[in-house]
């Protein structure tokens, strides 16, 4: 059953389209690789389905909500609050510089979001963070400042925090783009153990032979359109489309 689905998605940016009518979908338990170009639309196309970004036209639904609700004049009419605020807190979004507040230890970082907006007590919170710091390897960090950590280390604070609302769906903006070979394969790991706990995962990442390793289903976006959709062995390891075969031949170089 699918859990996400992006319907004809559009979105401009100065008069630009950026992306030019996505349609994708993912089904539970499944983990889908984004890949292609910089400048392809990936991480706009990550934004618009975390309204960080407002989309001009299409549909984006989560666990059979509609977050757009109308089009009137061939623009996208969002949904009411409510529903809107489902859907958030729906999904998880690890970015790629960890955006981890400062001023917070990583207990609190974790626990802010589930005291505030879910309005549990403290004491579950803590709970909570702690049994997601110990999956993480970070038991011993929870009264660390993000400052006090390696970069893998805050990368996998901010993975348990997008996980601590317990989301449908994590997504993943290039989470090893910021870290050295050592740190990325730390969290490369943790990914992969989600992958194997069935988790529904959407990746957006430059790493082909872990997304070749790991994914269901590999997506390539390239100038706002979406050229290859099928598994691994399909679109990285015998692809068929030239603009495909161009991309990875020249990170082999």
């Amino acid at each position: 059953m699918a859990v996400f689905e992006v319907k004809d998605l559009r979105k401009s940016f100065a008069g630009k389209e950026v992306l030019k009518g996505i349609s994708f979908s993912v089904e539970e338990g499944e983990v889908v690789a984004v890949i292609g170009p910089s400048g392809g639309g990936k991480t706009t196309l990550l934004r618009c389905i975390n309204q960080l970004e407002r989309i001009d036209s299409g549909n984006i639904s989560v666990n059979g909500m509609d977050m757009i609700a109308a089009v009137e004049d061939g623009k996208a009419v969002y949904a009411d609050k409510e529903t809107l605020r489902k859907i958030t807190l729906s999904i998880g979004l690890v970015f790629q510089n960890y955006n981890l507040f400062p001023h917070f230890t990583v207990r609190r970082n974790i626990t802010e979001a589930l005291v505030r907006v879910l309005k549990m007590p403290k004491d579950a919170a803590n709970a909570r963070a702690h049994e997601l710091l110990k999956k993480m390897g970070l038991a011993d960090k929870a009264e660390a400042y993000p400052c006090e950590l390696s970069g893998g280390q805050q990368q996998r604070v901010a993975i348990a925090r997008a996980m601590a609302l317990e989301p449908k769906i994590l997504f993943f903006d290039e989470p090893t783009s910021a870290l050295d070979p050592q740190l990325t394969a730390e969290i490369l790991k943790v990914i992969r153990q989600l992958a194997a706990e069935k988790r529904t995962l959407v990746i957006v990442t430059h790493e082909i032979g872990f997304a070749a390793a790991v994914a269901d289903r590999v997506i390539m976006l390239d100038e706002g359109v979406i050229i290859a959709n099928g598994t691994p062995d399909e679109v990285i390891h015998n692809p068929t489309n030239p603009r495909v075969k161009e991309f990875l031949s020249k990170l082999d170089e």
